[in-house]
């Protein structure tokens, strides 16, 4: 099986933010990962990542904000979609962009 693209999606907010979700299905996990799924969600303001949500060989489901990277517990597509938009739209409440 070669991989699959599942959703490539970038979607403008106005002239200057946008997110950009990637996600891929794979023939064999990204280790250490143990899920079939390649994925890269990004939420840039500015030409800057505010937001990301991916899965890197040798690092595993992660996200990164304001704070940093994080470990992020992955446990499906649908999860990790509404866990972007969710804190996609926190970001844009706490900043004045909705």
């Amino acid at each position: 099986m070669k991989a699959e693209l599942l959703i490539r999606r970038r979607v403008a907010f106005g002239n200057r933010d946008f997110a950009e979700l990637v996600v891929w299905r794979v023939p064999e996990p990204i280790p250490p990962t143990k899920h079939g799924f390649k994925y890269r969600l990004v939420y840039v303001v500015n030409g800057v990542r505010v937001i990301g949500f991916d899965n890197e060989r040798g690092k595993g489901a992660h996200r990164h904000d304001q704070n940093g990277e994080v470990p992020y517990h992955f446990d499906g597509i649908d999860r990790l979609l509404s866990a972007f938009v969710e804190a996609v739209e926190i970001w844009r409440k706490s900043h004045g962009e909705d």
